[in-house]
């Protein structure tokens, strides 16, 4: 890699899904160059200049004196920086042992959200986690979107096949439990969301559907302040409105609207409306309004996903936009055409076609089931801390701190040290990372090129960015080496002797393989492996490829490369029925698995409300527990506060900034109050991912305002039954 001078670099922001271009300024010479400044790319074909404060920080972030440059491993529970030989052999010393003795089956992975920005972990976590043996593996997406990939699996028979607005050409927006002024888009990828919304408006509606009046619903043409967790019941109200009143209009690819209307026929609005919050009139009116404005789409986020019915809540968003006629067309919920595909998205071995055969194995401690490959993340603690056959022994962490970010994250923290061994692939030493015997760390986001993957099957539009590092990351092994290096040692060879090369070719061939392509023939094109080569691999075979070849003219690297701007092709496009993975290609718009959810449903909507629940925020400086030793970011007043009804707060004896005891039958937390009417009664909120200020971390800001950990509220068998993923949103709490 050459080295980095000063000058401008053009570079995508990799910490969100809004992708924006930047224009990065370092100053200074080959060996002390900095980040002199960021500003958005107004040329970039896709964000024209939008920026937001994350992108700002990226040079603080690359310059964070506590991020971990140099391997380290502890000796006698204290950290030494060590060379990367040695670091690798002492990951050898330590999981050879424990998978020597009680085998492959006690290691697991627990994989972060990063992993879906990163330039070489998105394109090789599948190795360590299809490669190594590792059998029962963990990830946040069991608290941030199973029940959506859930849904689109049984619906489209593709796990990762999302439909996303299409706000650039809709008239009328519902936004159900999201907040992009905030988030910038979540399963959402779209630039200025915000900028977006505000031409809605302008030239139509937009409806925000949330216990909190958020920023989103606050710039909103209207707010319906809805009771957390009855997401689900009031769209099958909209959905008997529109079948009640002949309002529907689903289209030829659709399978199942006779039954459809079956169930929908036992939820009227006066069914569910004192359960939502939300009138019976303004119900019905909902459902008009959807059906006859010509382009209109109901988006649903991470306020459905994790609730007490997320999958319901997720299915039942796609149901609504199906039955008004504004699916697979512009200006309703439409299928992105990623300009690359993502290794992410392949289908899952035995689960071809939207197949519903989940509890393929049970979790050793709670029995909870196997859906889409996945068990609830916070079964993890339990399965270390609990003793017997099966009980893991070792970790390995990338890119990830799921002692703040996961349910019952505290007894993460208490369960960790039990480990016989803990390797973590991490720039800093956080609260989880601290754990750990061994941090290899990656690069900064800065030192290493960028191009998006699994994002861009987000995007409202089809579009393709290649960045180059801005600064040379000399020769330190970059991330995708790290986790091929681990993968050899689950299979038995030392770390320090793996093959890199091998292994990296035999992933690629196996990528070529399911394009029908020759691998081993067309590595002859390249003279490096790496994510540079897989990237160029799922550019030429994606939607505008030449196809080594096939398409003269078509995408490939070398061409994007000459575009430093990027690539624009054009907004969404119908695509049904060619892109469902279901055998008949038909949409199946009532699988029988959510079907058989809907008795826990009305239970749900008869029981009794409770005083307080809890839900969750986001917060534009933040990104789940990240960015939170960034000092721009860090100003400003306290962010990690309850938001509580000032009816709430009186009936409880509190006032503004009074420090309050929040217990829920899983834990307790210390937290400063903020009293605002922008929340509905009996509603509190915490932002997610604070609780620093540990012992033995090294993330001096983010210690300075640790903030509470409100995930020591969430229990850890609280979780939407179909999917496993865990319940953040409508949980019991006690404010004193």
């Amino acid at each position: 890699m050459k080295t980095v001078s000063h000058g401008r670099h053009l570079h995508t922001c990799p910490l969100c899904e809004a992708m924006c271009g930047l224009e990065v300024r370092v100053d200074g010479g080959p060996r002390h160059s900095r980040v002199a400044g960021i500003r958005g790319n107004p040329d970039d074909v896709w964000s024209g200049g939008h920026i937001c404060p994350k992108g700002v920080s990226l040079g603080a972030l690359h310059d964070d004196p506590d991020r971990i440059r140099q391997p380290m491993i502890k000796v006698d529970g204290r950290w030494q920086e060590v060379n990367w030989e040695d670091a690798f052999r002492r990951c050898t010393e330590l999981l050879a042992p424990v998978i020597a003795k009680h085998g492959i089956a006690a290691v697991t992975a627990y994989t972060g959200n990063p992993l879906a920005h990163s330039f070489s972990l998105a394109r090789y976590a599948g190795v360590l986690l299809g490669m190594s043996g590792i059998p029962i593996t963990y990830s946040p997406g069991t608290v941030d979107q199973w029940p959506k990939n859930l849904s689109s699996h049984l619906m489209y028979g593709g796990w990762w096949s999302f439909p996303v607005p299409d706000i650039e050409r809709t008239d009328l927006l519902v936004i159900m439990g999201a907040n992009p002024a905030a988030s910038q888009g979540s399963l959402l990828a779209a630039p200025n969301v915000m900028g977006l919304i505000d031409a809605i408006r302008k030239r139509g509606k937009v409806i925000v559907i949330d216990p909190v009046r958020t920023v989103t619903a606050a710039r909103a043409d209207e707010w319906l302040s809805i009771v957390p967790g009855t997401d689900a019941a009031l769209l099958l109200a909209v959905a008997h409105t529109l079948f009640d009143e002949n309002l529907i209009d689903p289209g030829p690819h659709v399978d199942g609207i006779d039954t459809m209307r079956q169930v929908a026929a036992d939820w009227p609005p006066e069914r569910v409306s004192a359960a939502t919050g939300i009138d019976t009139g303004r119900i019905r009116e909902l459902a008009r309004e959807l059906a006859s404005t010509p382009r209109s789409v109901v988006y649903g986020r991470i306020g459905l996903c994790n609730q007490e019915f997320g999958s319901l809540a997720s299915w039942l968003v796609d149901v609504v936009n199906v039955l008004t006629g504004h699916f697979d067309t512009p200006g309703g919920a439409m299928f992105p055409r990623p300009a690359a595909w993502s290794i992410t998205t392949q289908p899952l071995p035995g689960l071809e076609g939207g197949v519903a055969e989940f509890g393929r194995w049970r979790t050793r401690v709670r029995g909870a089931k196997e859906v889409l490959g996945q068990a609830p993340v916070s079964c993890m603690a339990e399965e270390i801390a609990t003793p017997g056959e099966g009980q893991l022994k070792a970790l390995i962490t990338v890119a990830g701190n799921p002692v703040l970010s996961t349910p019952g994250g505290d007894k993460l923290d208490e369960a960790l040290p039990m480990l016989d061994a803990m390797i973590s692939v991490d720039l800093w030493l956080n609260e989880t990372t601290r754990h750990a015997d061994v941090i290899l760390p990656g690069l900064s986001p800065l030192e290493q090129p960028h191009h998006d993957d699994l994002v861009l099957q987000f995007a409202i539009r089809s579009f393709a960015n290649y960045s180059a590092p801005v600064f040379d990351s000399g020769d330190r092994p970059h991330e995708w080496e790290i986790l091929i290096r681990l993968t050899g040692l689950c299979t038995g060879t030392p770390a320090e002797d793996v093959d890199v090369t091998a292994i990296d070719d035999g992933y690629f061939d196996y990528l070529a393989f399911t394009r029908g392509l020759d691998g081993a023939a067309i590595r002859k094109l390249y003279d490096r492996g790496g994510p540079e080569r897989i990237l160029d691999l799922t550019l030429r075979t994606g939607p505008f490829g030449d196809r080594y070849g096939e398409n003269p003219g078509g995408l490939t690297l070398n061409k994007l490369k000459a575009n430093p701007n990027g690539i624009d092709f054009g907004p969404m496009v119908p695509q049904l029925p060619d892109i469902l993975g279901t055998p008949d290609k038909k949409i199946r718009l009532t699988p029988q698995y959510l079907l058989d959810d809907l008795p826990r449903l009305a239970a749900r909507i008869e029981r009794p409300a409770e005083q307080l629940v809890l839900v969750s925020r986001r917060h534009l400086r933040s990104n789940n527990s990240w960015l939170h030793n960034v000092p721009a970011l860090m100003k400003g007043p306290d962010r990690c506060t309850l938001l509580i009804h000032p009816d709430d707060a009186a009936r409880n004896g509190i006032a503004d900034n009074d420090t309050v005891t929040v217990k829920s039958m899983a834990g307790e937390i210390r937290v400063p109050v903020e009293i605002t009417e922008a929340i509905r009664p009996g509603v509190v909120s915490m932002p997610h991912g604070w609780g620093h200020g540990k012992p033995d971390t090294r993330m001096a800001v983010a210690n300075s305002s640790p903030g509470a950990n409100t995930n020591v509220l969430s229990p850890p068998t609280f979780v939407d039954e179909p999917s496993g993923n865990g319940v953040l949103n409508g949980i019991p709490v006690i404010v004193s």
